[in-house]
């Protein structure tokens, strides 16, 4: 075999070595930020579904609250609670419970 041919068969084993190796290189390339995106959008998902978490959380304290504000028993408390401010020649005057009337007071009230 001549040594001109053996050199290009060389040269073609060569540039076969490098084609491959090159294809192989894109390829890990790919896959590498193919590996990354899914990480990183794994991170978010698991953040949003924290974040869901807290909001429903969230949710069910303001719905009691609107639950227990609703009702005159569970507001009358935290009314008194937030209205400790008292102007000049003012007192907080606390009440606990309503007095029932007599059945005699209900008559005098009722219309004839």
């Amino acid at each position: 075999m001549p040594a001109s041919a053996r050199v290009v068969r060389l040269a073609g084993r060569l540039a076969l070595l490098v084609l491959t190796l090159a294809v192989v290189a894109v390829a890990a390339v790919q896959f590498a930020g193919i590996v990354a995106k899914n990480v990183a959008l794994a991170g978010e998902l698991s953040a949003t579904r924290a974040q869901i978490a807290a909001l429903r959380a969230r949710e069910t304290s303001q719905r009691r609250a609107i639950a227990r504000l609703g009702d005159a028993a569970g507001a009358v408390p935290e009314i008194h609670d937030e209205l400790h401010m008292v102007g000049p020649n003012e007192e907080i005057i606390y009440v606990r419970g309503l007095a029932q009337p007599s059945p005699q007071a209900r008559r005098e009230d009722s219309w004839p």
